[in-house]
Formats: C-alpha cells, sequence, structure tokens
C-alpha cells in the first residue's frame, strides 16, 4: 500500500473521517449485533474491529496522524472514545450534535483553515466497505495528485455502477481530462442525488457512476463553494469556533446534506476519478450489509445467529443484479 501522501514541496494533505452520523436506517440490525442502538460506524460489522477502527487503518497508512481529524458527536462518546483512545484530543471534532454531513464538514473544514488555509482535505465516511484497501488507496492518492492539478476544484471518488441503486448520488461523466497508469479523471456533467427506480435504470445505461462521497480539494476551494450555497450555517459555525461556544452555533443551524445543497447545483465545480477496482459498497441498509458479507464470504457470529435463528425481518427480498438478496443470505445453517 503506497505510504504517507505528499507533494514535492513537502505539504501533507488532512484527512477527515466522517462519523457523527446516527445511523438510523440500520439501527435494526446494529442492535442485533451490539446489542444496542449505537450507530453502525461503532459496530463491529465485519468481525474484531469497528467500521470506525477500520476505515482508520485503511486511511492511517496514508496520511500524518496528526493530520488526521475525527468528526464525531458528543452523544456517541461512549462508542467512539474505546477506538480513539490512543488518538491526541486535538484531532477529535465533537459536534453538540448531528446536523448532517453539510455542517459536518463546514465545521472540519474552518478548524483546519485556522491552521492551514492552504492545504488540501480528503473526507472519509466510516459506514463504507472496500473489497481492496489497496485499490482504494491508489485510487485516493491519485485523487489528491489531481486536487493538487486543478485547484479550483473539487475532486469525487466515483465507483463504476453495477445496478440501478436509488440510495446513492450519481455522476454523470463529462470529458475526460487524464486517462492512464495515474488514473481516470473526467468532467462531471451532472450529480444526482438519490434518484428515482426510473432514472437510476436511464443513469446505468448512460454510464454513469456512483459516487463514494469520498471527496478531496483545496480547503479555500471547499470553503467558496460551502460559502456560495450555505453562508447562513458557514457564518455561524465559524463565530461559534471564534468563541468556543458550538453548542450556540449549533442551536442555530439546520439540517444540511453536503451532496444535494453543496455538490449537486455546482457541477461544473467537480471531476470526478473513476474507481473500478476497490470493490466499494455503502453500508447503508440491512440488506446491503448482509449481501456484502455473503458475497465476500464474510460470516461473522452474529450472522450465523441470524441466518440459524430465522430474523428474516432484519433483510428485504428486494433483488438486485446479483439476485434476490434473502435467498443468498439465509442458506442451510
Amino acid at each position: 500500500m503506497p505510504s504517507n501522501l505528499s507533494f514535492s514541496d513537502g505539504q501533507h494533505p488532512w484527512a477527515v473521517l466522517l462519523a457523527g452520523g446516527d445511523g438510523t436506517r440500520l439501527r435494526s440490525l446494529t442492535l442485533k449485533i451490539a446489542g444496542d442502538s449505537r450507530p453502525k460506524q461503532f459496530c463491529h460489522v465485519f468481525g474484531a474491529r469497528s467500521l470506525l477502527s477500520q476505515t482508520r487503518a485503511r486511511v492511517e497508512p496514508l496520511f500524518q496522524r496528526s493530520r488526521t481529524m475525527y468528526l464525531v458527536t458528543k452523544a456517541h462518546q461512549m462508542y467512539y472514545q474505546q477506538d480513539l483512545r490512543d488518538t491526541d484530543a486535538v484531532c477529535i471534532l465533537a459536534q453538540p450534535q448531528n446536523r448532517g454531513t453539510g455542517v459536518a464538514i463546514a465545521l472540519a473544514l474552518l478548524r483546519i483553515a485556522r491552521s492551514d488555509a492552504d492545504g488540501l482535505a480528503a473526507f472519509f465516511p466510516c459506514d463504507h466497505h472496500y473489497e481492496s484497501d489497496n485499490a482504494f488507496a491508489l485510487t485516493v492518492g491519485a485523487a489528491v495528485a489531481f486536487a493538487r492539478k486543478y485547484p479550483q476544484s473539487i475532486i469525487l471518488v466515483a465507483a463504476e455502477a453495477h445496478y440501478p441503486e436509488v440510495e446513492y448520488g450519481w455522476i454523470e461523466p463529462g470529458a475526460a481530462l487524464h486517462d492512464g497508469d495515474g488514473g481516470s479523471l473526467v468532467s462531471v456533467n451532472r450529480f444526482w442525488e438519490k434518484p428515482s427506480p426510473q432514472t437510476a435504470r436511464a443513469l446505468l445505461r448512460r454510464g454513469c457512476l456512483w459516487n463514494t462521497f469520498v471527496t478531496i480539494g483545496h480547503v479555500r476551494t471547499f470553503l467558496e463553494l460551502m460559502r456560495s450555497q450555505i453562508p447562513e450555517a458557514m457564518s455561524a459555525i465559524d463565530a461559534g469556533i471564534a468563541c468556543d461556544d458550538l453548542d450556540s452555533a449549533y442551536r442555530k443551524v439546520r439540517t444540511i446534506d453536503f451532496s444535494s445543497e453543496v455538490l449537486t447545483p455546482m457541477p461544473h465545480r467537480l471531476l470526478a476519478v473513476r474507481d473500478s477496482a476497490s470493490g466499494w459498497t455503502d453500508l447503508g441498509s440491512p440488506d446491503r450489509v448482509i449481501d456484502t458479507l455473503v458475497r465476500n464470504q464474510i460470516e461473522p457470529a452474529w450472522l450465523t445467529e441470524i441466518r440459524c435463528g430465522g430474523d428474516r425481518h432484519l433483510v428485504t427480498t428486494e433483488s438486485d443484479h446479483r439476485g434476490p438478496v434473502e435467498c443468498r443470505a439465509f442458506g442451510k445453517c
């Protein structure tokens, strides 16, 4: 796996691990796995480590520890304190409340800007699975290099689409800007956030890509785009940081989705790196989690218990391109 990412001038990018969500869509499954209602990023879905710990291990070889930040929510402290027990306190950004990805990213960027306004930042959700960490690392390395080359753009990592998923954001690719060993980079014609089934089928036929939400760019560029799209929230969070009163700031801001409110209106400021090798999956629903485990022949103890105990209500019977999820997940014990 590639080592720490840097440039010829010695600049090292920042990594922000997004672990502040409530994970409500997966709660029926996390309750079964952990015995409580903890958000999925703190759950041991694949075995001995939580999704947060697995994301940390995946990102750690690429970024300096002092430049790796963890965006969490105070109400979840009982869950993240074990995973982050060896982390410097200054690297943990604890939100007073969960106000969505837009506000979380705003907080991280405004914090970073106070010490490194000219830096680059990369954002990583903590509820994803990759079949190949090495392929993930190569794609991230290419995306960071492209962000340096195109400083006025935000770089999205886009996975090859395999079926008409309606819970993902979709990227309609435009002209090819680079196609070589360093990665394939395309412009973005349009960004589609959670399309209808009919639209998703059309996007799949047109060769559109899934947005993995791994997002990389210059701090100044992120801030420029966000101040143009969500100015009130940016001002409130900035003031909260300045006077060390995030509680008051968070009471003033609404929940904001970064994809729909920042990315979707600004496709001309987006570029996408194609990821065709990492085997990315967003673990957004119980059926997708179980399908991922079955496809990769991973069977933690909790899955065996579900299969043999008949808890079929935890997954749907909806089919995707690989066949009915329920039939694959619930074979004989």
